[in-house]
């Protein structure tokens, strides 16, 4: 991405962010729209929009700039999040500091937030999306988004995938899109129970083109369910079908609330 820079790809936010966790001020890149740069194409049954390489522009990947991340200590969240976490919060993402660097390290040993992003900054800042959101309170919603982010993840490791076969991104890949199968699942069922009510309002995704709401949800939950339920036992697999069969049904019943 950094070698198109030339036909401005993207821009840089003008006034510095400080991040509340060590106090690093860095600038947040975002992705410029208009002007013939994103063509969009196909959309997969996982609600995904794929897009068309520009003559002009190439290969955009709009996904890898939604997740704010601090450049020294990888604190990472949607920007609306970024600056509201709690104290509590703070002391527990500040105890991770460490392990949470490392963790990403052993994946991707060079990155670097500071500069324009790639495809693998994009990556590793959903994979810190859903470390960090661990610890933010049930009123950011943070096990939709861990699932959401899962889910953004296993796309991108498919890019990742795609460009580089013998690097094993096919194998988390997959494992982030059972970390989205069980993130959804718990989502959908901490909702209703009242533990983490998720709202309306909420922007559900999955991807950044479209906001398809609550039967969105329903709909990526069932999906999940079906493709990435327990397959080893046959009791467990019919079990995981009928429920994602139950979960898809509420999108066409009269008993769905958000």
């Amino acid at each position: 991405m950094s070698d198109m820079q030339s036909v401005k790809v993207t821009f840089f936010s003008k006034n510095p962010i400080e991040c509340p966790l060590c106090s690093t001020k860095f600038y947040k890149e975002d992705l410029l729209s208009g002007r013939g740069r994103l063509i969009a194409g196909d959309l997969s049954d996982e609600l995904r929009r794929f897009y068309e390489p520009s003559q002009k522009y190439g290969e955009l990947l709009p996904l890898i700039y939604p997740v704010m991340v601090c450049p020294s200590c990888y604190y990472a969240a949607y920007a609306a999040d970024f600056k509201e976490v709690s104290n509590d919060a703070l002391r527990e993402l500040k105890e991770d500091t460490d392990q949470r660097i490392e963790s990403i390290s052993i994946i991707f040993k060079e990155l670097d937030f500071t500069t324009f992003r790639e495809l693998p900054e994009g990556a590793a800042s959903f994979f810190l999306a859903i470390r960090c959101y661990n610890y933010f309170e049930s009123g950011f919603y943070p096990t939709f988004k861990r699932g959401l982010s899962s889910l953004r993840a296993a796309w991108l490791f498919d890019e990742l995938h795609g460009k580089y076969s013998g690097e094993n991104y096919d194998y988390l890949r997959d494992l982030f899109y059972r970390k989205a199968h069980f993130f959804y699942l718990l989502a959908l069922e901490r909702s209703q129970d009242g533990q983490e009510v998720l709202e309306s309002g909420l922007n559900y995704g999955p991807d950044l083109d479209n906001n398809y709401s609550y039967d969105g949800l329903l709909y990526i939950t069932g999906l999940l369910e079906y493709k990435y339920g327990p397959r080893s036992d046959p009791e467990k697999r019919t079990r995981a079908l009928e429920n994602g069969k139950r979960i898809v049904s509420r999108l066409f019943g009269t008993g769905k609330t958000s």
